[in-house]
């Protein structure tokens, strides 16, 4: 009988894209060989992960399953009669764009003249709703099997914070997807929060810290490189979204991949540093779509989206399962070729003596 093997999982966020993450989630919950021990997640990438801790205190695995499985689904039909859906020559073309969507337009166009405070006074989501009604807080709090950290951006000081069990709520999830030229700040306590994504899509450094598990694996769903040049109105929005979006991520990759390098040259004690192993599920088959595809709810293209994400988990895990425990998988400083050059351990090593 094959040994379980325990990962952590960071999952970014990107709007009805976390549907791909959903199918990642779904198929690792279908392989009894491996063990989600904790998860840190930020905007589409937080409500998948409460749906799934919800689920597992819940039923287990397939409790897990089953909740994701509800919330998809919820949030398709709640969306059933919402102006931003894909127009004629979307779905002719049948990429989930909305890009030549009349409401979608309509949206932008309003949210460049107005902010939310004044279109939407009383600060309706159906997010919300959908979240309220397929989620339990309070057994998301109490999942013993699997940690869980939820990254927000507090809006006065432009720093990440990190809610952890026992004070993930309903504000919180919100607080992590809160778009802020969509929707009012989220309040809690004192401080007023907008989206995780704009500095821990997702938060690395909780599951380094405050994890046993020395295997991540990163969920990820925008891409970090675009062999083309964006020439269109459109696709220099999207870009600039990729890359918002993913600095962040980039950032703590390059610490973590410094942090190797220091302990593979000056052999440092696992005990003191502790050498992670990295792993990635990077998004195949959402390369080609556009940013305004984050709207799209319709239950075909969620579909979609999760069949994506399920086959690349599948050819994930049989190509790399093997590695688990053992190696990465993934070298965060291939994506620093042609970038800031990576410090030798021995410069670090003269800059903090000197």
């Amino acid at each position: 009988m094959t040994a379980t093997k325990k990962i952590e999982l960071a999952l970014q966020g990107g709007g009805s894209h976390g549907a791909y993450t959903w199918g990642v989630l779904d198929r690792i919950l279908q392989d009894d060989r491996i063990e989600i021990a904790a998860i840190s997640g930020t905007s589409a990438g937080a409500m998948n992960a409460v749906a799934l801790a919800d689920g597992l205190t819940r039923g287990g695995r397939g409790g897990a399953r089953e909740a994701l499985d509800g919330f998809w689904r919820a949030i398709s039909d709640a969306a059933r009669f919402s102006p931003i859906k894909p127009g004629l020559i979307d779905r002719i073309f049948g990429r989930g764009s909305l890009d030549a969507s009349p409401g979608y337009i309509g949206m932008n166009a309003l949210a460049r003249l107005a902010s939310p405070y004044q279109l939407n006074p009383f600060d309706l989501n159906p997010l919300r709703d959908v979240l309220e009604k397929q989620v339990d807080f309070d057994r998301v709090n109490e999942c013993a099997t699997t940690s869980l950290f939820v990254t927000a951006t507090n809006v006065r000081t432009g720093l990440p914070r990190v809610f952890r069990q026992g004070e993930i709520t309903l504000d919180v999830v919100m607080a992590s997807a809160c778009l802020p030229d969509m929707f009012k700040a989220v309040e809690i306590g004192n401080e007023a929060y907008w989206d995780g994504g704009y500095t821990g899509n997702p938060a690395l450094s909780p599951l380094v810290d405050e994890s046993d598990c020395r295997d991540m694996v990163i969920v990820q769903i925008n891409p970090i490189r675009r062999d083309n040049v964006p020439t269109t109105a459109i696709e220099i929005r999207d870009r600039m979204n990729e890359i918002t979006f993913n600095s962040s991520l980039i950032k703590e990759l390059r610490s973590i991949a410094l942090l190797q390098r220091i302990i593979n040259t000056e052999g440092l004690e696992a005990e003191r540093y502790r050498d992670m192993h990295l792993h990635r599920i990077g998004g195949e088959g959402l390369e080609h779509l556009s940013s305004s595809s984050k709207m799209n709810s319709r239950l075909d293209f969620l579909l979609q989206l999760r069949d994506l994400g399920r086959n690349s988990a599948e050819t994930w895990i049989k190509t790399n399962f093997a590695a688990l425990g053992e190696r990465s998988t993934f070298d965060p400083e291939t994506l620093f070729e042609g970038s800031l050059r990576l410090p030798e351990a021995s410069e670090c090593k003269d800059k903090g003596t000197s």
